[in-house]
């Protein structure tokens, strides 16, 4: 564990914890989302020793609060830590948390569903769809690419680069349409279809193509199309510039020159439809099965979100693919201060995870979160 510098008061609590609308959207034909026995049997994992074994000793240097849930063929849930360090009260396991950018495959599954309706093209253009938001500077850039994170817009403004840097403006607004306006006026990074450069600005301009097409919020078309027909009962967004997390939850925390500093309010309207939501583990994993189940997305475009869009390239639409233990496995990792989250699963849906950790350095450590609590259920 790295060596920090404490107050008295931060010392004391983490000695306390470690001793202590319209109608709803249609719903899809859908694959079954309830894989038998037989069809999953080559399906390794979950190792449940291992999972046990990442839950162990939290809270600690690294982590405050940890949930897992492992679906599929052969399930396994846990958590541990604490919900509050001042209290020393145990985590809850069904706690809301911030989600951070899984919210973008409920932002695709609202695209795809336009999409399936005729009222967007996978091929039409943000120059047709949301005229004067590009720059003569750009070709045109397609919902396709802007899906795919392979737009060429480059990264808007932000409020820092590191959570030291961001903690000081936590309760200032910076709005989406101005991190638009300033990645526009770079000027485009590259020609639209030819790299892939993962970031939260292309789910910006789709949630804005979503408000513009439906004449409606993104969170109102979210809610509708997305958590109703699913049964995602607990998950929202902020409403405006609400720093606050609603409902049960655990705190987060990070280590800010050198102090463990609770983050847990905080303004998320910059990340918006890139990454503003607030969820549990039962809710995302609903929305995982729900959309490769092809509830909310119909299978046909199933497919095209889990097909990458040149060779080398790392993402379909929202989702990352990776092969562990010679299994293909989609998922999609988030990080806000004080929280790490990720969604991952087979394509078959024979096996799934979601998990929550209140990681104490959230946006770099994603990687050793992932290979702690979600590796393991993939694995035996």
């Amino acid at each position: 564990m790295r060596p920090h510098r404490r107050t008295t008061v931060v010392a004391a609590s983490l000695a306390l914890a470690l001793a202590a609308g319209p109608l709803a959207a249609p719903v899809f034909a859908a694959s079954d989302a309830r894989p038998s026995a037989a069809r999953c049997a080559s399906t390794p994992g979950p190792d449940r020793e291992a999972l046990a074994a990442a839950l162990t000793g939290i809270p600690d240097d690294e982590v405050t609060a940890a949930l897992v849930r492992v679906g599929g063929a052969g399930g396994w849930h846990g958590a541990a830590g604490v919900r509050d360090l001042r209290t020393g009260a145990p985590a809850l396991e069904h706690g809301r948390f911030r989600a951070g950018s899984t919210t973008k495959l409920v932002t695709a599954s609202v695209v795809l569903q336009l999409v399936a309706e005729g009222r967007i093209a996978l091929d039409g253009t943000v120059q047709e769809y949301l005229p004067g938001l590009l720059t003569d500077a750009f070709e045109p850039v397609t919902v396709r690419q802007l899906l795919t994170y392979t737009s060429g817009l480059r990264p808007g403004r932000g409020l820092g680069d590191t959570t030291e840097e961001m903690f000081p403006h936590r309760f200032e607004t910076l709005t989406p349409q101005e991190v638009v306006a300033s990645a526009v006026a770079q000027g485009p990074a590259y020609r639209p279809g030819s790299q892939q450069t993962y970031g939260n600005i292309h789910y910006t301009v789709l949630a804005m193509l979503i408000e513009k097409v439906t004449g409606d919020s993104y969170a109102h078309q979210a809610r509708t199309r997305v958590f109703r027909p699913l049964g995602m009962r607990h998950s929202s967004f902020p409403a405006g510039t609400d720093p606050r997390v609603h409902g049960p939850h655990n705190r987060g925390y990070e280590w800010i020159d050198g102090e463990l500093v609770d983050v847990t309010e905080w303004n998320m309207s910059d990340r918006w439809a890139a990454g503003d939501l607030i969820s549990t583990t039962a809710d995302l994993e609903r929305l995982l099965k729900g959309v490769l189940g092809g509830r909310v997305v119909p299978p046909a475009l199933v497919k095209e979100m889990l097909t990458v869009p040149f060779d080398g390239a790392r993402y379909g639409m929202a989702l990352e693919r990776f092969t562990l233990g010679g299994q293909e496995i989609w998922g999609k990792s988030g990080s806000r201060p004080g929280y790490a989250t990720g969604v991952a699963a087979t394509p078959d849906l024979c096996r799934t995870v979601v998990y929550s950790v209140n990681s104490t350095d959230a946006r770099s450590q994603g990687l050793q979160i992932a290979q702690r609590f979600a590796f393991p259920a993939f694995t035996r």
